[in-house]
């Protein structure tokens, strides 16, 4: 009789047969002997013991070990009460197994989802389905309690280690769906017991499904599988099953859960056989169920022995694994505590010896000794709050998060460079120097550098001051502050602004807030270690505005030079001395920053360079840069002016000169790779010497038999010579092979005429459009942010009739220039009537007003008179005098008001060879401070009334 061995639900469980005639008889040279000296690695422990599966002494398969079948299965249930209930007074059943397993034929098929079951494991699986789980209680009660258990195939196009489907889901698929998913060979299975929706399952034997009988639930017709006849004397069986018990062996020394499975396997196997111990290897492996299914299906019982015995192998590796894993983290564990535990004590010795203290205490010494230097330099204020806060860190709890920010306030007041400034120098004449090295031109800025030194060496002492550089980009505004600071020998800090939209970068967080810092000036007192830094503001235009405040408003405060000798940082909360610091700003457009912000800085204006100025920047500081920076002698490579000029004026004629700076560095990089090519194709270079190939020495060995004494030896000669021996002659050999190497490779020439082969094609093209501007065309001077530009305005008549007068515009115009053109046409028709009563053109003619370019936008107060002489031009049919650009805005009665960005303007006039300006008369004192480079050769007309205009563009036609 069997006894039902009952564990936890979280168990699974086993049958025994503790029959005399079943017992295994302890011999040496039996295989379950060699099985049961696995036994001895541990003592059994059932109740920590979690089993995949457990072996059942009733599973007889009629295999060639003969073994029969028992004609009935005694089962004692503990807990049987909770079944179904038919015959709830018997705390045991007997479960009758007559007529004999191998009797079914006809069987309800159970899917396995995970793994298949073996004969003789215990299984539980979960029914979903209600009918199913009726009809598996009704073959129970009807004393036929078999089922054929078949594992579920993976859905298609799924992979098997991933497939993760739940019994719910299991039993959703039915009839002819789940019986083309299950594999064909399972097991028949023994209904042990049913508890709700548990059914635990015994196996038996192996099945193979040969066609289905009814869909729900799903019942098949199967086939009883035997082994194929073998010979248990075989000794390649022996041999292969003794390797899987060593196998299982060595697997125990690591792995205790397989030992629990071999000590139940060994105490409760019936008769020991080959096919049991294959189906006992690959039923408790780790092994994917694809991989037990084919043990399942195997019935030559050699390949079955060696397919489970592939699998303990693997079992073995990853218990191997796993061991060393486990080893290596409980030495880092055992490592890591150990420096504890001494580090601990070494603190504890070294207290009880006075030769440490605790944290706090070394903390407020540390401070201490931070402040000592300058504790005469700094203010009374702040030596009060640094006494406070230690005083306050000594009574709190080093655990506490107070502690650590008041640990972090004083790092912060203690590392500020209180009082502490560097020396100025204040020669005039060093920081004149020092401009003109880093910069060419920039006569206002380099000014007014040189007025602050002076003031500051009459006086002794610099005050702080707030410059603003604006300017288009390029022009070097951000490399001006850098040779500022170089000049007046103070620490330079910059950071930028633009689209900073958080009050807290500059002004700081309230320390009560987690990751609190001070503001940017804070930490730049901190990392120049000086009270008088030069502070570099960049892209101050560009300021953001967000909803953690308005950074413009925040800098007010920081800017003016009447408050900033009390900068208040919300971190620090004590006032900071910023009336030493010089701050640099730096804008595009001055228009974009706020006024009052606007209001505390000296405005200084960078308007660009011209041609000329381009000039000598690009050969005395672009073209020495690329040099270094590509690798390139100056005496391999020559760059003509007549490049450079084509360089500046097709390429790269924006204010600034960054674009004129890559596209050098694009020409020396093209002519650094020419070099490479041309050397790596002549020469070989080996640790250092120049080598030819053989034949090329042999010729020039040759040649050099026959040549003359005058003549220079040729590297080959250099080196098969032998080394002359006074060092002298070693020199002039050594500048010899210097001298052919560089001569081995051409110099390079970048002229005008191979400029394109450099930098492609050129991207600018002429501005002036026309060499003689016809009827109705002028030139107007623009100014862009990127510097100065040229454009034309065009006006045409677009039809003719009695009361037509119409006005039309184009070409993408402003608010501003639309309203100019209107004031122009009303003007025009003023002054038509004056000196052509009769002609009623713009009475009568509808016209078209278009500035070119119309993909670029365009608007300002500065083309009224241009667009007058427009019209006029038109209504008169007179060409303006050639060479003539003008610039200005006009009221109604014809006065000229004046406008901006005069050397802009007077720089892309000379771009366009443009000869005679007209400026409004306001302008003259911006035009007379120009560099006289750029006034050269212009004639320009400073005028107050329309009227001067109208006879400087019409009444010299002759002169045309």
């Amino acid at each position: 009789m069997l006894k039902l061995l009952s564990s936890t639900s979280s168990r699974v469980h086993c049958l025994t047969t503790p029959t005399p005639s079943l017992r295994i008889k302890q011999e040496p040279n039996s295989l379950f002997y060699a099985l049961g000296r696995l036994i001895g690695l541990t003592q059994r422990s059932p109740k920590n013991s979690f089993f995949r599966a457990c072996f059942c002494s009733d599973s007889s398969d009629g295999s060639g070990s003969g073994s029969g079948s028992q004609p009935a299965v005694e089962v004692d249930e503990k807990g049987a009460e909770s079944q179904s209930g038919s015959d709830s007074k018997a705390s045991s059943a007997i479960v009758s197994t007559y007529p004999k397993p191998e009797d079914y034929l006809t069987v309800l098929a159970l899917p396995l989802p995970h793994r298949p079951l073996f004969p003789g494991f215990y299984m539980p699986i979960y029914v979903k389905d209600p009918k199913l789980l009726a009809a598996l209680q009704e073959s129970r009660k009807r004393q036929a309690p078999y089922a054929g258990a078949f594992l579920l195939k993976d859905e298609p196009g799924t992979e098997s280690s991933t497939s993760s489907e739940t019994e719910k889901t299991v039993y959703d698929i039915k009839g002819k769906e789940l019986f083309n998913r299950l594999h064909e060979v399972g097991t028949l299975a023994q209904i042990s017991s049913i508890q709700g929706d548990q059914v635990i399952l015994i196996g038996h034997r192996r099945l193979r499904i040969t066609e289905m009988v009814s869909e729900d639930p799903l019942t098949v017709k199967v086939d009883h599988l035997k082994e194929k006849p073998y010979n248990k004397d075989d000794d390649v069986i022996k041999a292969t099953s003794f390797e899987v018990i060593s196998t299982l062996r060595d697997v125990l020394k690591t792995s205790s859960l397989w030992r629990d499975h071999v000590q139940t396997y060994s105490q409760h196997i019936g008769d020991f056989n080959f096919p049991r111990l294959a189906d006992f290897g690959a039923a408790i492996s780790g092994a994917n169920k694809l991989q037990c299914q084919q043990v399942l299906e195997e019935l030559d019982v050699h390949k079955r022995l060696q397919l489970t015995l592939e699998l303990v192998k693997k079992e073995m590796e990853i218990s191997k694994i796993q061991e060393s894993i486990a080893k290596a983290i409980e030495e880092k564990i055992s490592g890591e505590q150990r420096r504890y535990l001494l580090n601990e004590q070494l603190k504890a010795i070294k207290k009880e010896l006075g030769l440490e203290t605790d944290d706090k205490t070394a903390l407020s010494a540390k401070f201490k000794e931070r402040l000592e230097p300058n504790r005469e330099k700094c203010p009374p204020h702040v030596l009060q709050v640094i006494e406070e806060e230690l005083t306050k860190l000594q009574l709190l709890e080093a655990s506490s998060s107070e502690f650590n920010v008041t640990r972090n306030y004083l790092d912060w007041l203690t590392v500020l460079p209180w009082g502490n400034y560097s020396d100025e120098n204040f020669d005039v004449i060093r920081a004149q120097t020092i401009l003109d090295e880093d910069h060419y031109g920039l006569t206002d800025v380099k000014e007014r550098i040189l007025e602050f030194i002076a003031v500051g060496k009459l006086r002794g002492t610099s005050q702080g001051k707030i410059i603003c550089l604006s300017g288009p980009p390029g022009v070097g505004k951000t490399s001006i502050g850098r040779s500022i600071a170089r000049a007046l020998n103070r620490k330079f800090f910059r950071f930028s602004v633009g689209g900073l939209s958080d009050v807290a970068e500059i002004k700081g967080h309230r320390r009560t807030y987690i990751g609190a810092m001070p503001g940017k000036m804070v930490q730049c007192l901190k990392n120049v270690g000086t009270a008088n830094p030069l502070v570099l503001i960049d892209e101050i235009d560009k300021l953001g505005r967000g909803h953690a405040g308005d950074p413009a408003s925040a800098l007010l405060e920081l800017l003016d030079p009447e408050q900033n000798a009390n900068f208040l940082d919300h971190y620090l909360d004590v006032p900071i001395d910023l009336s030493k610091v010089l701050f640099v700003c730096t804008a595009n457009v001055v228009d974009n920053i706020p006024n009052p912000l606007l209001d505390r800085m000296e405005v200084i204006a960078i308007a660009g360079y011209i041609a000329d100025e381009k000039m000598h920047i690009a050969r005395d500081y672009l073209e020495k840069t690329a040099q270094e920076t590509c690798g390139v002698k100056p005496e391999q490579v020559e760059v003509t002016d007549a490049a450079l000029l084509g360089l500046i004026e097709n390429y790269c004629r924006e204010a600034g000169v960054r674009n004129l700076q890559k596209h050098i560095e694009k020409i020396y990089r093209k002519i650094a790779l020419r070099l490479v090519r041309e050397g790596s194709s002549n020469e070989f270079v080996i640790s250092g010497e120049v080598v030819q190939p053989a034949e090329a020495k042999a010729e020039v060995d040759e040649t050099d038999q026959h040549a003359a004494p005058n003549e220079t030896a040729t590297e080959s000669s250099v080196q098969t010579s032998d080394q002359p021996k006074d060092p002298k002659d070693a020199t002039e050999a050594e500048k010899l092979k210097e001298t052919e190497t560089t001569k081995a490779v051409e110099k390079v020439l970048v002229d005008a005429s191979n400029l394109a082969d450099f930098v492609g094609k050129p991207v600018f093209h002429a501005e002036r459009i026309y060499d003689q501007t016809p009827v109705g065309v002028v030139m107007g001077l623009a100014w862009t942010a990127m510097g100065g530009s040229t454009l034309y305005i065009e006006t045409t008549e677009v039809e003719q009739g009695e009361g037509k007068g119409a006005l039309h515009v184009t070409g993408q115009l402003g608010d501003v220039m639309k309203e100019s053109a209107q004031i122009a046409h009303t003007l025009a028709r003023t002054i038509l009537l004056e000196k052509e009563p009769d002609n009623p053109f713009f009475a009568n003619t509808k016209l078209h007003l278009h500035v070119p370019a119309g993909a670029t936008p365009k608007d300002g107060p500065s083309a009224g008179c241009t667009m007058i002489t427009s019209m006029l031009s038109l209504a008169m049919k007179m060409p303006v005098r050639k060479d003539l650009a003008m610039t200005g805005e006009v009221t109604l009665t014809g006065k000229i008001l004046p406008i901006g960005g005069v050397k802009e303007k007077t720089i892309a006039a000379r771009r366009s060879e443009v000869k005679t300006i007209i400026f409004p008369s306001a302008n003259k004192r911006d035009y007379d401070e120009l560099a006289p480079n750029v006034r050269e050769g212009l004639d320009v007309h400073f005028v107050d009334d329309y009227s001067q205009i109208f006879n400087l563009a019409f009444d010299n036609n002759t002169g045309n």
